[in-house]
């Protein structure tokens, strides 16, 4: 091939150069086609078994003005999920208990999976969740911040729940699924595959796949659709993370500890998770998305990645919601030969007057 290449004149391997550019942007673009037509089957798709699910209703209805609805079927659920925390093995549980469970799943899908909604945005999807009563009981899930449904003057809130993970691990987890993505979908083109850089000699190149910046996710994720969220390194962020954590989210686990999660919030939401334990144990979607080629880093460039304010303050809010999700398992469960175990319920009523006669 050198031999040929060598002996070819001067303006054949130029415009062989040429074409092979212009066949890569034909291509590309071609690819760039399909995943539109996909993104548009998917939206269709999706419209239509919104209208079968309110088609039925409305047959179940009768014409009529619906009943006041339960308490328990009126609950919302909101999962904004961080990337890369185990979310898909989370949000597989709640799709299989769904229809034994009757309750609706519903995937939030935005734009180019940005997670900062604009404004009307941000109304339309108050308004959806908060009225859009054919899907309640509802769950809720995506890759979005954290949006505060007070501040639109509407009566009821959802509920928050969402999973955190130590801040290396996720990145470290993220740069490879974008390369070899996952098993999963494993014929699915990720943006950066072919790229057989390893995460360790990112770090030590000084790459923007791997800079500290990009540890700054799941901060922002808890902090909201302020701009200042969004500003790595903020100290502010980190504490609107922190008091909306405590505040706004009902339960936050923490990747490692995926299933005491699952246990905690089958006890306390039964009505959206019940079977959600065993089902996490023994199904076979629980487990099912595991990142491909993923290679732990080195010491040293776990040592360079700590040595940044933006790991600090991400991992120090990782902290403080391991913490917390402790404190809430030391009193939700106990562990019994080898076992963990749910307690009971531990409060009871006494002293009720007036007597009844």
């Amino acid at each position: 091939m050198g031999l040929l290449r060598s002996t070819m004149p001067p303006k054949i391997q130029l415009l062989a150069v040429l074409a092979f550019g212009v066949a890569m942007l034909l291509i590309e673009n071609q690819i760039q086609r399909l995943d539109e037509s996909r993104a548009k089957l998917e939206r269709t798709i999706a419209r239509h078994e919104v209208a079968e699910v309110e088609q039925r209703h409305g047959e179940d209805g009768g014409g009529r003005d619906l009943s006041p609805v339960a308490e328990n079927d009126d609950m919302v659920i909101i999962y904004n999920r961080v990337p890369k925390t185990a979310s898909t093995s989370f949000t597989n549980v709640a799709y299989d208990l769904c229809s034994k469970n009757r309750f609706h799943v519903l995937h939030i899908n935005t734009t180019k999976n940005n997670p900062v909604m604009s404004l009307q945005d941000q109304v339309r999807f108050v308004r959806n969740v908060t009225t859009w009563r054919e899907m309640k009981p509802g769950f809720y899930h995506g890759h979005v911040a954290y949006l505060d449904f007070s501040k639109f003057g509407v009566k009821g809130k959802p509920m928050y729940i969402n999973v955190v993970r130590d801040p290396i691990e996720r990145l470290v987890s993220y740069y490879y699924f974008l390369r070899f993505g996952d098993d999963y979908r494993p014929g699915l083109r990720r943006r950066k595959q072919g790229d057989k850089k390893s995460f360790d000699d990112c770090v030590s190149s000084g790459g923007s796949d791997c800079a500290a910046e990009k540890l700054w996710l799941q901060i922002p994720f808890f902090c909201g659709h302020h701009s200042e969220c969004w500003n790595a390194g903020s100290r502010w962020a980190l504490e609107q993370a922190k008091y909306n954590l405590v505040n706004e989210y009902l339960l936050v686990g923490v990747t490692e500890e995926l299933e005491d999660f699952i246990m905690i919030l089958e006890a306390a939401l039964p009505r959206f998770f019940k079977g959600a334990a065993e089902l996490y144990r023994t199904g076979k979607r629980s487990h099912l998305r595991k990142t491909t080629e993923k290679k732990p880093p080195t010491k040293e460039t776990i040592a360079k990645l700590q040595q940044s304010n933006i790991w600090k303050i991400e991992n120090e809010f990782y902290e403080f919601a391991l913490e917390q999700f402790q404190f809430v398992r030391a009193h939700a469960v106990r562990e019994k030969d080898g076992e963990l175990y749910v307690l009971a319920q531990s409060f009871f009523y006494e002293k009720i007057y007036p007597k009844v006669n």
